[in-house]
């Protein structure tokens, strides 16, 4: 059996690599994962570090919750040590909020890279940007007590970190714009039901749930697996004509490699 091999712990973040499957943990779980800017650094360094044979990234929060959003303490005039506060970027200019506000970006964008399949494990509560971080993956398994919520709307804020677009495509206009709007609680199977999780299990089943969808993910070719994820990205967005133009393409590609034809 490979060896697992820990190759990032800081700020809250923990990367482990097993062979073809890599796991980044959440791992402060005495303040339920709440994130701070370090922490998101950190996500983003975790993404530039899972080495190239890995097919599967399996996301995870220690303790009872998955992520309870952002840590509140980025409000106060104070903020984190060595780090501005909120309040002192609300002062900038719009460049340099604007530039801060990408950078935090980062590290919800990566999940989505089409040479990696994603998948949040989520127990107990992912809020705010605890939900946005299990949005940013391509796949959810949910404990039957996880709790999602989209409190920013309370707190006079938006969802900024990339969650807006996937919840839309996961559940639709309206019921995105209610969930969000009103901050209101979507418990596990409601989650189920409305496509916001794949699969909810009992919550002493979770890892187990997990690790066997990360098996049935690694058990096609991963070149069939990406070129399948590219495509089915691009199919909200791109023009029937161009989506089926890309079908062709990618298929062109399998087909010649199933055959040993170059290029």
């Amino acid at each position: 059996m490979p060896e697992e091999n820990t190759l990032l712990e800081r700020d809250g973040v923990r990367l482990t690599v097993d062979d073809a499957v890599a796991t980044v943990t959440l791992c402060h779980p005495a303040k339920r994962n709440a994130q701070t800017p370090a922490l998101w650094r950190a996500l983003t360094e975790a993404g530039r570090l899972v080495p190239g044979q890995v097919r599967v990234v399996v996301l995870r929060g220690e303790g009872a919750s998955f992520s309870a959003g952002l840590d509140r303490q980025a409000f106060t005039p104070e903020g984190f040590d060595g780090e501005p506060s909120f309040l002192d970027l609300a002062r900038g200019s719009d460049a340099e909020l604007d530039a801060a506000i990408s950078q935090y970006q980062e590290a919800f964008t990566w999940w989505r890279r089409t040479d990696l399949i994603t998948v949040a494990a989520v127990q107990g509560h992912a809020i705010g940007a605890g939900f946005q971080l299990a949005l940013a993956c391509d796949l959810r398994i949910c404990a039957d007590d996880a709790q999602f919520a989209m409190r920013e709307t309370s707190l006079g804020l938006v969802p900024d970190l990339t969650g807006t677009k996937p919840l839309v495509a996961l559940v639709g206009y309206g019921r995105a714009l209610e969930i969000c709007a009103t901050g209101r609680y979507v418990h596990a199977p409601e989650a189920e039901r409305i496509g916001l999780a794949n699969l909810v299990v009992p919550a002493a089943d979770l890892d187990a749930a997990v690790a066997d969808l990360a098996a049935a993910l690694l058990a096609p070719p991963r070149d069939a697996v990406n070129e399948t994820k590219a495509l089915l990205r691009s199919a909200v967005t791109t023009p029937e004509a161009a989506q089926y133009a890309a079908e062709r393409a990618a298929q062109g590609r399998r087909l010649r490699d199933l055959a040993g034809v170059g290029e």
